[in-house]
């Protein structure tokens, strides 16, 4: 279970809020509008009306924030807000994961220039419930729902798999996954004789062996996918 703060309570930030307490998080919310508040008290783990430009406000009004894993700022209407908020955070803590929503090429510039590191989504590109997945699934990717709770996740290789051949492995008989593909690294030399790295997508076999560095592209059920990475 991860603690998560989210910033701005909107239609993205709020139902991002609800999936992510429903998957098992504890969930934090901060906004401006008391309405916003009052609509989601019982749905996530807090909500507090907050400026949270005021790095005292913070501190007081959420003093969660030196243990959460993740602050996200959903912040979409108003980009001056969002920028002063994302600031705010960053000069708090810097080493904190910090998740921004942008709405245009500007936003994004900007919000790039406070730190290279800040994670920046939008909206209109990827679902509330495609960053819930890949939120709750330490390690993937990438996250496609399918149907009745299927998904097809790229997840990086667990240590425990490195130097395993799939046939003695559990995905199948402990996970109920199924291995899809494995997409792997392999060196080679470019036109000019120098080494480069080139990403390869290999079908699995039984006697496949995984490596260390490998990503696998795996289908099953949503719950049978977390109880993966959990472990």
């Amino acid at each position: 279970m991860s603690k998560y703060i989210i910033v701005g309570l909107g239609n993205f930030g709020s139902s991002l809020a609800i999936k992510l307490t429903y998957a098992g998080n504890e969930v934090y919310g901060a906004d401006t509008s008391e309405k916003r508040i009052d609509a989601l008290k019982d749905k996530i783990t807090s909500s507090v009306k907050l400026d949270c430009t005021d790095v005292n406000a913070i501190k007081s009004g959420l003093p969660v924030w030196k243990d959460a894993d993740c602050v996200i700022i959903a912040i979409g209407e108003d980009i001056g807000q969002s920028i002063l908020v994302t600031a705010t955070f960053h000069q708090m803590d810097e080493s904190k994961r910090l998740i921004c929503r942008a709405i245009n090429d500007t936003h994004t510039r900007v919000l790039e220039a406070i730190d290279k590191k800040i994670e920046i989504v939008h909206p209109e590109e990827e679902s509330a419930e495609r960053l819930t997945d890949r939120l709750s699934l330490t390690g993937a990717q990438e996250v496609y729902s399918l149907f009745d709770q299927h998904k097809v996740a790229e997840i990086d290789l667990p240590k425990r798999y490195y130097g395993t051949l799939i046939k003695d492995s559990d995905f199948r008989s402990k996970y109920h996954l199924n291995i899809l593909s494995i997409l792997r690294y392999e060196e080679r030399l470019n036109w000019r004789g120098k080494p480069i790295k080139e990403r390869k997508i290999m079908d699995p076999r039984a006697d496949t062996l995984l490596l260390e560095g490998d990503s696998i592209v795996v289908f099953g059920l949503a719950k049978h996918l977390r109880s993966f990475v959990d472990d």
